[in-house]
């Protein structure tokens, strides 16, 4: 599976992105699609995951502003970021694979290039 993630970019505090994530090959409906974000000098961290059945899960940090979506028929999956704020500002990576934890970047198989996103002040 290949992925390219795209839609970062520079964005004032409180405005929004929306981040995809393509994906090649014909399995892509039965993969957790994951989103995580790496700041310089931070750790990896997570951010968002959807199950191929549509379940959602969220770090505590982007609840209620961040919402992850797929389009399987696109072979696609979305992060759609809302309120940003500077914390935000980060390298972010798509992934995709069948983690029992989707919040564990490690377990996951497949990853795109990350996307930069940045928010200023």
């Amino acid at each position: 599976v290949q992925l390219q993630a795209s839609g970062g970019g520079l964005v004032q505090a409180g405005d929004s992105l929306r981040l995809s994530c393509a994906a090649s090959g014909k399995t892509f409906s039965t993969f957790v699609v994951g989103w995580f974000r790496q700041a310089p000098g931070k750790e990896r961290e997570f951010v968002a995951a959807i199950s191929w059945s549509g379940t959602t899960t969220y770090a505590d940090s982007v609840k209620g502003r961040f919402t992850v979506s797929r389009d399987n028929a696109r072979n696609t999956g979305y992060l759609e970021m809302n309120s940003l704020t500077p914390d935000d500002t980060a390298l972010y990576y798509c992934a995709v694979g069948r983690p029992i934890n989707p919040s564990n970047w490690q377990v996951y198989d497949w990853w795109g290039q990350g996307t930069q996103v940045t928010v200023s002040s």
